[in-house]
């Protein structure tokens, strides 16, 4: 599998080194590895504030305020809708940094594990995963995370 991955830096909160973006790339390459996927796929990644991501929210979902990350899906369900002859246009992943940054102090690890969830739970959703469909798909969600990040060696508290 080969993973083509465009970011973008919108925000000016954080640094954005290159090994951020390595475990970005990381992140998601695990979760696609663990979901049996071998494929190439294509991803981009647009990394934002909390008044960025503030907008895409109230702009996408209705609801104006800021959260961590907002995925956008390629594939509506088949993933085969999202092959474009060469690879899967997997779809955009939209992160705050800052929100991230306040969320691993808030729970007492690491901003890089924040982020290296944040996008293993954005690529779960980018594959068609929805925590917000029952309690059923929440704990399946969850399970799915707590695994990817222990693969990772970036347990996750619960």
């Amino acid at each position: 599998m080969e993973l083509f991955m465009e970011s973008h830096n919108s925000q000016r909160k954080e640094a954005v080194s290159a090994e951020l973006l390595s475990l970005i790339r990381r992140a998601v390459s695990e979760t696609l590895d663990y979901e049996g996927y071998d494929d190439d796929f294509a991803v981009s990644v647009t990394l934002v504030s909390n008044n960025g991501i503030r907008r895409y929210n109230r702009e996408y979902r209705g609801i104006d305020r800021p959260t961590d990350v907002l995925s956008f899906p390629m594939a509506d369900g088949d993933l085969s809708d999202a092959f474009d002859g060469e690879k899967y246009q997997l779809g955009d992943i939209v992160l705050s940094l800052e929100k991230a940054r306040e969320q691993s102090e808030l729970y007492g690890h690491s901003f890089e594990r924040e982020v290296a969830f944040l996008t293993v739970h954005s690529t779960l959703h980018l594959l068609g995963y929805d925590h917000e469909t029952g309690e059923e798909d929440e704990q399946d969600m969850r399970r799915r995370q707590r695994d990817i990040m222990k693969k990772m060696q970036l347990e996750v508290k619960e």
